[in-house]
């Protein structure tokens, strides 16, 4: 995926204000715009400075943009960090689907990385009249944060740190912490919200305040990888233990098992610890399962005794054939 400089596809200094990226997006949209512009890459270019101006026009979505830093030159490849926009707040479920087409519009891979695709799936806000006459209910607002798997296992209270963009006085987009002590709740899975009441856009006149929703992820685990509620783990076995059999320990999130392992155990064979994985979010739900995926790690031959002893092994099973399947 490449990565797309919006800055110098609009013209525009990294410190430019609101004002001046929306008046050079009219300029160049009256430039290249299909049905006046008699440049080649008219509709190309069009299409590009659409996506441009969605992603720098709202302040939420520069301020997840720039945190990427200003080294990056357009046409780079480029694979988004999994916290590049952790703590970001997104008004609306995180896609305004203003600008250039709206909801539908035809956005680079790279856009949809960041920033999802044109959709209001994540939650729509309010409106900005509900409540009645001089009153409107605020807006809900979104974001994405990190917790540890363990702290699905077992439940936690975590100090939440969100990033909420605001523009100033001259039309510069800068960045206000706040800080949040948040129950993370027992079985919550990615991709689920926590839901805090209140906490979202204040209301105007007697309006209530709009709610915050905090999109649930994973931090990258050192041993375990997700799969909705199941959780999986690599373990390394020497080749006499796959060969011969033997109980091993293995670490979960939950605390560590004593497993066993079949004799003749393949590499990529996996063993299921039914009710390990994830735990239920209610007394109805269902545990997921742990997996532990056996993964066989040959000893180095780094001197001559480990050497003779491959040696002698060739000798035992010359019979052997591994590639016998490929017909070779």
């Amino acid at each position: 995926m490449e990565f797309k400089d919006y800055y110098k596809i609009m013209g525009v200094e990294r410190s430019a204000t609101q004002d001046d990226i929306k008046r050079a997006y009219r300029q160049l949209a009256r430039k290249y715009h299909p049905d006046v512009s008699k440049e080649a890459d008219a509709e190309a270019r069009f299409k590009e400075l659409g996506e441009a101006y969605e992603a720098l026009k709202d302040p939420e979505k520069r301020a997840a943009y720039d945190r990427l830093g200003a080294n990056w030159k357009g046409g780079q490849e480029f694979r988004p960090p999994p916290d590049w926009n952790e703590g970001f707040e997104f008004s609306g479920g995180g896609f305004t689907g203003g600008g250039m087409g709206g909801d539908g519009a035809d956005y680079s891979e790279f856009f949809e990385q960041l920033f999802g695709r044109a959709t209001q799936s994540r939650g729509a806000s309010h409106g900005p009249f509900r409540g009645g006459a001089g009153h409107a209910h605020g807006t809900d607002r979104h974001a994405k944060v990190l917790i540890d798997l363990e702290d699905a296992y077992h439940g936690a209270t975590r100090m939440i740190v969100l990033h909420v963009p605001e523009t100033d006085a001259e039309g510069h987009v800068a960045l206000r912490e706040q800080k949040l002590n948040v129950t993370i709740p027992r079985g919550v899975r990615a991709g689920q919200s926590i839901r805090l009441s209140g906490q979202g856009t204040p209301g105007i006149g007697q309006g209530k305040a709009g709610d915050l929703y905090l999109e649930i992820e994973f931090r990258p685990h050192p041993h375990y990888r997700v799969d909705q509620r199941d959780v999986m783990l690599d373990l390394p076995l020497a080749p006499w233990e796959a060969a011969l059999g033997a109980s091993v320990t293995v670490p979960t999130p939950n605390g560590s098992v004593e497993l066993r392992i079949p004799a003749g155990s393949a590499s990529g064979a996996k063993l299921r610890l039914k009710g390990r994985g994830i735990p239920a979010a209610s007394a109805n739900g269902m545990a997921g399962d742990f997996y532990v995926v056996l993964q066989i790690v040959l000893p180095p031959a780094s001197d001559e005794a480990a050497r003779a002893v491959y040696s002698d092994m060739a000798k035992r099973f010359d019979g052997f054939k591994p590639r016998a399947k490929l017909g070779v």
